[in-house]
């Protein structure tokens, strides 16, 4: 840590996990869960939020962690990749994404799982043009987004 900036104790909430940790003012929440809480599957890119991989979820919405300050997650919830599925068994998205062949080089993969699940909170049954616009900040230099976007429509949990 930085010797002349102040600490901060912050208790977060990660994947279900109470967390207490004492941070830094400037530090990021994708440093923070990288480098702190070992959790890897979002991505450092870009650092500018623009490509979508660190895409994580602040109590259900899609903050790209690379630009958000760990001291923001306080007292809230962060859910990355590692918690998305549960008891063992992978999340209709992530089951979706394999069914559907979404998947090709798998590093922009987490991130736009994220945005899905966040995109289900507010709309269950989206269309394709939803799903166009809530994927539009994830960039994939591997595919031609149709799988991904045909994975993302099969596992929407409302009525089609």
């Amino acid at each position: 840590m930085d010797a002349s900036a102040p600490s901060r104790h912050i208790t977060v909430t990660v994947n279900g996990r109470p967390v207490d940790a004492v941070i830094e003012p400037r530090e990021l929440l994708l440093d923070f869960l990288r480098d702190r809480l070992g959790l890897t599957g979002a991505k450092r890119s870009c650092d500018v939020q623009v490509c979508g991989a660190c895409t994580v979820l602040l109590d259900g919405q899609a903050v790209s962690a690379c630009c958000t300050l760990a001291y923001e997650a306080r007292g809230r919830q962060v859910t990355t990749i590692e918690g998305l599925a549960a008891d063992g068994r992978l999340h209709p998205l992530q089951e979706a994404f394999a069914e559907h062949a979404a998947v090709q080089c798998g590093f922009c993969t987490p991130g736009m799982l994220m945005a899905a699940k966040a995109l289900f909170v507010e709309n269950p049954a989206p269309t394709a043009d939803d799903v166009r616009e809530a994927l539009s900040g994830n960039l994939c230099r591997c595919t031609g987004y149709t799988k991904i976007i045909e994975a993302v429509l099969a596992a929407a949990p409302g009525p089609r």
